[in-house]
């Protein structure tokens, strides 16, 4: 029989992972603001064009504006804390499923250990069982 087990993937912080954790947190900030700029340009363009029908449009753009600048606020609050992680640390990157082949007379505390794939630099480094 065969059964669904979770499976934590962590990520060991190495100088090149954390560089391209960087970048993709930036990259994340910067994707943000520009959709920020875009609805504050789509609000003055619809004032401007007079085809507001009342207060309810607007206080939907802003509140779209208001959910991206609190993202934005989270990801420079992961920047912050990504420089302050010395190298080495390993970091929670999400949960898979796997596969396990289960039979009669198999030790079940073994069959239900906890399971973690430990990455480095994209590449397998340690598979651990709890």
């Amino acid at each position: 029989m065969k059964i669904l087990q979770k499976v934590t993937v962590k990520q060991i912080l190495t100088e090149k992972s954390k560089g391209m954790l960087l970048d993709t947190y930036r990259q994340k900030k910067q994707q943000l603001q520009k959709e920020c700029e875009q609805l504050r340009f789509e609000t003055k363009k619809l004032e401007k064009q007079k085809k507001f029908s009342g207060t309810n449009l607007k206080m939907h753009f802003e509140k779209e504006i208001e959910s991206r600048q609190e993202k934005i606020k989270l990801v420079e609050f992961q920047i912050e804390q990504l420089l302050l992680l010395p190298i080495g640390t390993e970091l929670k990157e999400k949960e898979m499923h796997a596969i396990v082949d289960v039979r009669e007379g198999d030790d079940w505390s073994a069959v239900t250990k906890e399971k973690s794939i430990i990455i480095k630099d994209g590449i397998i480094h340690e598979i651990r069982e709890r």
